[in-house]
């Protein structure tokens, strides 16, 4: 009962933020629908006069659909940028195959018959498909219309991680952020939007004949009113336009941080890591949230603004080891603990600007920076005993990760088994505490804030020292988690707020407060 109160508080807290997702998320489902539905149904109706031509399009339409989102989304970047446009014909891309199919499968199934009768009473081709055949198919067309609504409602959720908005903001960021409230903010009205608009359209295929024609005569009014609820949302009219990342937006040392402490409201847009350092490049971002030792700073002439009020807590990287893990690989502990201390800020920068710019791959990277520094071996024998590495899915830790492989294959008699990419905080941390790996590398300001979630005067007690923030994590880990932090790498992967580096020394923006002040003063 205190479970679904606290997600209850959580809902009503965040409700304005919550109904504008919504709406986003009916627009894109519907925008996208509305212009399969306009391409999709001549496209299956022109198949039933050129069956020669059915297996090309349904063919072309059933490999659009097997794509994944995610990849699709990516292609749709460089040629339409971030935001609704590349969400928008991706959606599109995913509709298109039922409604074309199922068109073309409920006309071509009306009875011969039928159609030799009408075009006996002196009907032309065109009365014989708006009176006879379309009528007959509705049924089956809008089942297919039906699939594609809730395909396109379940695949909405990835628009927010190139800046298009819906509830997938929510989802990712309790992934995030370790929040299940979040997450369950965001999945459960996408549930219920899916469920809903499945229920209505099955409501209307069971109508009489004669109410079908009437409702599926009303049925594009009634796609472009849903279409339009993508436009309700108010638009900002921010004169600087900022991208935050979904884990950013719900952190204390994040978006909630520049606004308690700074009184910084930027109004961001949400969007993925991956592709939010180009946009501010391509100039469609202008202020980000990313990560002080990112190689895309060099990259992309980005600059990090000085927080001058401290929000941003340490985070120093280490790997957080389960310690019967340890007991069962004695000297995983020594091994790993040979990288400690020998990558500072630049080094990681460096490291990172080779696989997110030059595409080195992750592991010559690895291997390149262990022959530098004189550690590099020869993988051994190792028969004794397979050790479990994990990473989040992002470059710097596919690095580590690899360093990590590669250390333990030459140093100890222990194979190696890698599962990088686990995603965010959330699903790294619960794969750790579920035995699923055992160890991955992690950052002791996501220790504090993310994982254990430390009271706020805990917080702001630690934040002023690295050395107390590492204490604090270790203590707590082993207390609550039998989990280990061994001794940190380095180097110090803050959270940052950035911008181009000549739009700022234009600004004359060089801190936080400066950009908060020029905000407010334009």
């Amino acid at each position: 009962m205190n479970e679904q109160q606290t997600l209850w508080e959580f809902m009503q807290q965040q409700s304005d933020k919550l109904l504008m997702q919504t709406l986003q998320h009916i627009g894109l489902t519907f925008i996208s629908l509305l212009i399969a539905v306009v391409i999709g149904l001549p496209l299956g109706i022109w198949i039933t006069r050129k069956k020669q031509f059915s297996g090309i399009v349904l063919g072309i339409a059933g490999v659009l659909q097997t794509i994944p989102s995610i990849a699709l989304l990516g292609f749709m970047i460089p040629l339409l940028g971030i935001g609704a446009k590349p969400a928008i014909v991706a959606l599109f891309l995913y509709a298109l195959l039922p409604i074309i199919r199922n068109t073309f499968t409920g006309i071509d199934g009306v009875d011969a018959s039928v159609k030799e009768a009408a075009l006996a009473m002196g009907m032309s081709q065109w009365q014989v498909l708006s009176k006879v055949e379309l009528p007959l198919a509705m049924p089956v067309i809008l089942a297919g219309i039906r699939t594609a609504t809730v395909i396109n409602v379940g695949v909405a959720t990835l628009a927010s991680y190139i800046a298009a908005g819906g509830l997938g903001e929510f989802i990712f960021g309790g992934i995030s952020l370790n929040n299940t409230n979040m997450i369950l903010a965001g999945a459960i009205p996408a549930a219920l939007l899916a469920i809903l608009f499945d229920f209505l359209l099955s409501r209307v295929q069971k109508l009489k004949f004669r109410k079908i024609k009437t409702a599926t005569a009303t049925l594009p009014l009634l796609l472009l009113i849903m279409a339009s609820f993508y436009f309700i949302p108010s638009a900002y009219g921010a004169k600087l336009t900022a991208g935050f990342t979904p884990e950013f937006m719900g952190r204390r040392d994040g978006n909630l941080g520049l606004r308690s402490k700074y009184g910084l409201k930027v109004n961001p847009v949400v969007i993925s890591d991956a592709v939010m350092y180009k946009a501010a490049y391509e100039k469609q971002l202008d202020v980000i949230s990313g990560y002080s030792t990112d190689g895309r700073l060099k990259a992309y002439d980005l600059v990090v603004l000085d927080d001058d009020k401290k929000i941003f807590p340490p985070y120093y990287a280490a790997p957080i080891v389960r310690e019967d893990a340890l007991r069962k690989f004695p000297d995983l502990e020594q091994t790993l603990n040979l990288l400690s201390g020998k990558i500072n800020d630049a080094v990681m920068t460096e490291l990172n600007y080779q696989t997110d710019y030059l595409h080195f791959s992750p592991e010559k990277v690895a291997e390149n920076f262990l022959r530098k520094k004189s550690l590099l071996k020869p993988a051994r024998n190792g028969n004794a005993g397979v050790v479990r590495i994990g990473s989040k899915i992002f470059g710097e830790q596919y690095i580590l990760a690899n360093i990590y492989s590669m250390l333990i294959r030459g140093y100890t008699n222990y194979d190696v088994s890698t599962k990088t990419g686990l995603g965010g905080t959330k699903i790294c941390f619960d794969a750790l505490n579920n035995d699923q790996i055992d160890f991955y590398p992690e950052y002791t300001g996501t220790g504090l804030l993310a994982i254990l979630q430390a009271p706020a005067k805990t917080v702001d007690s630690l934040t002023v020292d690295k050395d107390k923030t590492y204490d604090y994590v270790q203590r707590e880990f082993e207390r609550k988690y039998q989990i280990k932090w061994l001794k940190p790498v380095g180097f110090n992967n803050a959270y940052a707020l950035m911008m181009r580096e000549k739009q700022a020394s234009q600004l004359k923006i060089k801190t936080i407060t400066d950009l908060k002040r020029y905000l407010e003063s334009n």
